[in-house]
């Protein structure tokens, strides 16, 4: 039997014990050592920190599990959604819902090594003695470590809504290792109060340094992000457009900013860290000669194990015919800025081939012109966990469910991303606003901010997240329409099976991985699968 986050820790097994710290070389040279330096994993005790350097491996540390994590952030966050679709037996059990507590997409011990190493940070960091560790710096770690853990436990929680809340670094093997699950409630409101107590002492930086560091580490802008983000989830929306408005309206010189050119937009994929990129995971393969962990995805193969569903096609077929009108494509692409290219069977034609393959430039493209074989290098594209495209549009959404005095501005913002693809305003350049609010009601204008966000967004790990959202929103309103996007999406199993699964509410989550259910006597399996 495989071991567990929490048989491993019975087991003094090396990776989920904070007490069992890293030995890293210095890591203030270059990001190369934040990119590819892992823990040597010797045991160690309260006597490892003794400097503002140990602190900062370990918040290493916690970035490199968090990159290992891709994959199934992808994964998770796309599968269901119905923009992506996978062939892989394995995968297409979690689209399908159809997935058991064995499956590998079910394993969270990643995000969980994250977690101890933020946990170990908050316990340690602040009885480090160094007189160059000075409050300003081990408040900024903290805040770094706070954000690690909250991210990781929002992400839990949109996938498995009730997991074990662990908040404490496991400093002796006399622990009680064994944890209940927590209410979704419970771990909401503790992400909550990480982010609140990570800025309170404003100490969170807004710049690095190094400028790969403004963009590939936590500052205030990302914590922000985060607050923005649990606050939607949780219906929480006036909390939510306050910490919007503190990235929208920011006047700081060196803050994240919406980048409105529309030939700006390739820009935060290649060569990435934008002005509009709030936070991402990086590589850079001329540092460390390291590829990312999730290009195999997206392949320029007709199998690439990630390829758009029919109906995410649909969207970008008529978005590159809105487009087209405009003279703004070139012939072979199409959607979102030309997002998905095709690679004709045999020669490049003037229209869509009906023989065709189609790759996701954002992991794959060098510049605007490259239609065929327009790939990188290396296949070392970062990762956004989070961009202010995807703020203004949470903004939008929340300020669509606060009723339709606040939908102008919502209109205003969905404007931006329109504009800045290429397209007209909502309801067409000439219409005034007034005018087109009238016209609206509350589901119409939430299809548009959702539409808005699966093109923005595609490939990003976001859409079944607010697939989700719309069915739990409310009090479930809008049950009726998160299934019919759900078998609107799928097209790999049959489309009975997901409308009768998705009538209990249940199965919308993932089950609890088995070998922790078996190592963990108080762990109970979410009620779905435990049938």
């Amino acid at each position: 039997m495989k071991a567990t986050i929490f048989s491993k820790v019975k087991m003094l097994g090396k990776w989920v014990l904070p007490f069992y710290l890293f030995t890293f070389l210095p890591l203030f040279t270059s990001c190369n050592k934040w990119l590819d330096i892992l823990p040597n994993n010797e045991q160690v005790t309260d006597n490892y920190w003794q400097s503002k350097e140990d602190v900062e491996s370990v918040i290493s540390a916690g970035y490199s599990y968090l990159r290992q994590c891709v994959p199934t952030l992808i994964k998770w966050g796309e599968l269901r959604g119905g923009a992506l679709y996978t062939n892989s037996t394995n995968d297409a059990k979690l689209q399908d819902f159809n997935i058991l507590s064995s499956n590998s997409l079910c394993k969270w011990e990643t995000l969980y090594k994250v977690i101890g190493m933020a946990n170990s940070v908050i316990l340690y960091a602040p009885s480090v003695e160094d007189n160059t560790y000075y409050p300003s710096i081990r408040n900024s770690h903290l805040a770094e470590a706070y954000f690690l853990r909250a991210y990781c436990y929002l992400i839990l929680v949109k996938n498995f809504k009730e997991v074990p809340l662990i908040l404490e670094a496991y400093v002796n093997d006399q622990a009680n290792f064994d944890k209940a699950k927590s209410s979704e409630a419970d771990i909401i409101a503790q992400i909550k109060s990480d982010v609140r107590t990570a800025l309170a002492t404003g100490a969170a930086k807004g710049t690095y340094e190094e400028e790969w560091a403004t963009k590939g580490r936590v500052t205030k802008w990302a914590l922000y992000a985060l607050g923005a983000d649990v606050c939607l989830w949780s219906e929480d929306y006036d909390q939510c457009i306050e910490y919007c408005d503190m990235i929208l309206n920011a006047t700081d010189t060196f803050r994240p900013a919406f980048m409105s050119n529309t030939s700006d937009w390739y820009t935060m994929f290649y060569p990435g860290n934008s002005n509009e990129s709030i936070f991402e995971l990086n590589w850079d393969y001329s540092l460390n000669a390291i590829n990312n962990n999730f290009s195999n995805l997206f392949t320029t193969t007709a199998s690439s194990p990630l390829q758009p569903t029919t109906a995410a096609v649909e969207l970008l077929k008529a978005e590159t015919l809105a487009l087209k009108v405009k003279g703004m494509t070139e012939d072979g692409r199409m959607g979102r800025m030309l997002l998905c290219t095709f690679v004709p069977e045999g020669s490049v034609v003037n229209t869509w081939p009906t023989a065709q393959r189609l790759y996701i430039w954002k992991y794959y493209g060098t510049d605007v012109p490259d239609i065929v074989g327009g790939v990188r290098a290396h296949t070392d594209a970062n990762f956004i966990i989070y961009r202010v495209a995807e703020i203004m549009l949470m903004k939008a959404q929340a300020l669509t469910m606060k009723g339709q005095g606040y939908w102008a501005e919502a209109v205003e913002l969905v404007n931006r991303i329109r504009n800045r693809a290429g397209l007209d305003n909502y309801g067409g350049n000439e219409a005034y606003i007034a005018d087109v609010v009238v016209q609206l009601n509350e589901q119409t204008l939430l299809e548009e901010v959702l539409e808005q966000k699966e093109l923005e967004l595609m490939a990003e790990g976001k859409r079944w997240y607010d697939v989700l959202w719309l069915g739990r929103v409310a009090g479930g309103r809008y049950k009726n329409e998160f299934v019919a996007k759900v078998l609107e999406g799928n097209q790999t199993t049959n489309q009975a099976w997901i409308e009768s699964v998705l009538q209990d509410e249940n199965a919308w989550y993932m089950p609890l991985p088995e070998a922790d259910i078996e190592h963990n006597k108080l762990l109970e399996q979410n009620p779905y699968y435990s049938k």
